[in-house]
């Protein structure tokens, strides 16, 4: 074992507490609280979005899956951590929550600022980790951060600016905006094609491994798109995303953009990566190899590629908001980072 036991233990039992999540019974109470907290405090969190967050961390905190993600570090000198400040976002319920754990398995100590409108899930979660572990580990704080050794940062691309600046005298990690791509090549199924759609709107395309741009072949029906989406028509019934579709409709109407849309979504031939809230970018292609290429020397803006081609790293349709505990976001292996600092 390359890292605490105690703290190794503690994630495989928060893992079995979330894949046995039973609202009926008392050692669920002070969860279901939090899950209407964070609702109440987030107007784009839902009881079905955050429910998906957890499941989704269940699926990964396994003896084995944790086993695998350790294996290849050492975390020295763990009688003297060091604290990481982490600065978390929050547009998708526990999307820091990979740092967090991060720095809990790699024996350092977390100095958390969460975001202002995801302030309930992730400290709770982190208490849970510290009762079974009998030791601390996170400190969380909505003042200004002092009092630290190195940071990990996520915000905006703007924000990302300040962070560089900022934190320039300390070991960092400063994330910005990415966005997930998908390549197709005509020949997915239709179990494909919902999965995609699931790519595209889970979480009301919010998150950084969304789709958000499609590559096409020349030719390709774009009515294929729409059909994988149509199960998830029912995202038009939420109001902040409703608000999104309409102001967005209207912007392509006045502008007199090219687009296509079923009701609850926008199509639009674009090349940028990031589309609005309920829109979706798509671009034609006509030599696989030559994309790749493309898409290699824009690695800083893409999170995930979803495709059924040939692609190192690719996710399968449906899968990109279930990363492994190594699929590390932008690339960027925090743990071993967090090695470094032993």
């Amino acid at each position: 074992m390359t890292a605490n036991l105690n703290r190794f233990n503690a994630l495989v039992k928060l893992g079995e507490y979330l894949r046995n999540c039973d609202f009926d019974k008392p050692l669920y109470f002070d969860l279901k609280d939090k899950i209407s907290q964070a609702i109440a405090a987030n107007g784009w969190f839902t009881q079905e979005t955050i429910l998906n967050a957890l499941a989704a961390w269940g699926k990964v905190l396994t003896e084995e899956a944790l086993s695998i993600w350790i294996k290849p570090h050492h975390f020295s000198n763990q009688s003297q951590p060091k604290t990481i400040a982490l600065i978390l976002a929050g547009n998708i319920p526990l999307v820091g929550f990979h740092d967090l754990i991060s720095v809990w398995i790699s024996g350092h100590q977390a100095l958390v600022k969460c975001a202002t409108k995801d302030e309930f899930l992730i400290p709770f979660l982190a208490e849970l980790l510290e009762k079974e572990a009998g030791e601390k580990g996170f400190r969380f704080t909505k003042k200004t951060l002092a009092q630290y050794d190195a940071v990990i940062a996520t915000g905006s691309t703007n924000s990302s600016r300040y962070f560089e600046y900022y934190f320039s005298k300390y070991p960092h990690i400063i994330r910005k905006n990415r966005n997930g791509v998908a390549i197709l090549d005509g020949t997915e199924t239709e179990t494909d094609l919902k999965g995609l759609g699931k790519d595209i709107l889970q979480y009301y395309g919010l998150g950084c491994r969304n789709i958000s741009k499609l590559y096409l072949p020349k030719g390709y029906d774009l009515n294929l798109i729409f059909g994988g989406l149509y199960e998830l028509a029912e995202v038009i019934h939420h109001p902040k995303y409703a608000n999104n579709y309409d102001y967005n409709k209207a912007v392509y109407l006045m502008s007199e953009y090219d687009f296509l849309e079923n009701g609850f979504i926008l199509l639009r031939a674009h090349h940028a990566f990031s589309a609005p809230i309920a829109c979706l970018h798509y671009e034609y292609y006509t030599n696989l190899e030559e994309l790749k290429q493309e898409l290699s020397s824009h690695n800083e803006q893409i999170q995930c590629i979803v495709s059924n081609c040939a692609i190192a790293n690719k996710f399968p349709f449906g899968k990109t908001q279930e990363p492994k505990l190594e699929d590390y976001a932008d690339g960027i292996n925090t743990l071993r980072f967090l090695e470094k600092l032993s």
